[in-house]
């Protein structure tokens, strides 16, 4: 069948492969040129390019002649030129609920679902771990290897994963679940709902909260944080809660350097290393392991072992005498867990840009700042989405920080950001990155990190 795919967007770019890799003509037609696209949606162009997809670039008024049936992201507006065009025309329209179906009939093993607001990259990483310790070929798909999961659950079809592998564990986020709402889940998990990507959904928690949920319907059986209790007994009756220091189904309990798991009247103590929110996050790893039929002694042997994972608490070395650490916190309740953990060390502080697709409470985040000790902090102003300098983002962070004792400083992006932590620490000192962009774009913005820490180390050593 002859497709035309509206868009090089986040959500045509997946469509057109699968269509193509499926035997179909692909056309892909975008307003913008490739080099309009950030550098790895250009890659993402060029490999389906590469693969048989036709690009159809800037152009401003594509026909639909010679088509049989074409795809439409749900952000197209219905006043689009080509909207109206195909609105006015008897092409068959491929729903997201069509496409998800036949992305379902393409995996042939169970699937775990793991969404959140925060977490749900490092659960699907813990959960991953133990999964593989109990020897399962394991088909892991999160942000951590690809922002836009859905493209890496289509890569995986694609290139064979759903083939070679026993078990899928995919992490979910928001965008995901609105293309891929039609999968079966044998379990799915909810780490927890925050105000965060609001402005997606027009400043409504309720249609938030509604995306996500849609994770609920689609599995057979399904884990939450007791945290969302009250929205998710309105809707099942048969969820099964976890929580840390709370008498739920799966309670976790914070020992010294050790975590004990209690469940129907059974409980492990596992020897455990690790920081902060990876505590709660094992907890609910745990849940969907047992659940599934995972004996406690490989999640022992699991988290024993476990280090962590890259851009959450990362300590990325030594730098000149200073502890660098990255994490990818970023919205209030991750961030506080990160700062209550340095509340006891000096700290030079370097944020990024907080706006991503959303648009998030600068002012909100130097307010939390101010209630520590920190002596330094950088903020940058570069928006990675737009790629635009926006110095009143970083400002406005600034402003907001009333700690007297606190130093403020504006950058324009976070190289520069990266390099002036050394001109203000000193040997001894944490130096300490959070943000979104990492969770965002953790290749580009971790390459643009190290690049300033090189520069500023050698610079003021």
């Amino acid at each position: 069948m002859n497709y035309l795919v509206v868009g090089a967007g986040n959500a045509s770019r997946p469509v057109a492969r699968l269509l193509n890799y499926l035997g179909h003509d692909v056309v892909i037609t975008d307003l913008k040129d490739i080099s309009e696209f950030k550098i790895e949606f250009q890659r993402s162009l060029i490999e389906i390019e590469k693969e048989g997809v036709t690009l159809d670039m800037a152009n401003k008024d594509p026909s639909i002649d010679g088509f049989e049936a074409v795809y439409m992201p749900p952000t197209l507006p219905d006043s689009a030129p080509i909207a109206q065009k195909i609105n006015n025309s008897d092409l068959k329209v491929l729903t997201n609920e069509e496409f998800s179906k036949i992305v379902n009939d393409l995996i042939p093993m169970d699937i775990i679902g793991i969404t959140g607001t925060m977490g749900k990259t490092t659960t699907t990483f813990i959960t991953t771990s133990l999964f593989k310790q109990a020897g399962y070929n394991v088909w892991s798909c999160s942000s951590l290897v690809n922002n836009l999961v859905s493209e890496a659950i289509i890569d995986g079809i694609v290139k064979g994963k759903a083939q070679e592998c026993d078990i899928a564990i995919f992490e979910l986020p928001h965008g995901t679940i609105g293309l891929l709402d039609r999968l079966d889940i044998k379990i799915g998990l909810l780490t927890n709902i925050a105000e965060d990507h609001l402005s997606e959904f027009g400043g409504s928690l309720e249609k938030y909260q509604q995306r996500k949920l849609i994770l609920q319907a689609m599995s057979e059986t399904f884990i939450s944080n007791d945290s969302c209790r009250d929205i998710i007994e309105k809707v099942r009756d048969d969820a099964i809660f976890y929580a840390l220091d709370k008498d739920v189904d799966f309670k976790g309990k914070i020992g010294d350097e050790s975590l004990t798991i209690s469940y129907g009247g059974d409980e492990f103590t596992t020897p455990f290393h690790m920081m902060s929110y990876f505590f709660e996050n094992s907890v609910a790893a745990s849940a969907v392991a047992l659940t599934y039929g995972v004996s406690k002694e490989d999640i022992i042997d699991a988290l024993t072992d476990f280090k962590g994972l890259p851009a959450h608490m990362e300590d990325v070395g030594n730098y000149n005498g200073r502890k660098v650490i990255l994490d990818s916190a970023f919205l209030y309740d991750g961030m506080k867990i990160t700062l209550d953990y340095f509340k006891d060390d000096s700290v030079v502080l370097f944020l990024d840009h907080f706006d991503t697709l959303s648009v998030r409470d600068k002012a909100e985040v130097g307010e939390l700042v101010s209630n520590y000790d920190i002596k330094v902090v950088i903020a940058s102003g570069f928006n990675e989405v737009t790629q635009e300098v926006e110095m009143d983002a970083a400002q406005e962070i600034l402003d907001a920080i009333t700690n007297p004792n606190i130093e403020k400083v504006a950058v324009e992006d976070i190289t520069k950001a990266a390099e002036l932590t050394f001109k203000y620490s000193v040997p001894g000192d944490i130096i300490l990155h959070m943000g979104p962009l990492i969770a965002y774009d953790r290749l580009t913005t971790v390459e643009k990190i190290m690049k300033g820490l090189d520069i500023g180390s050698k610079k003021y050593e």
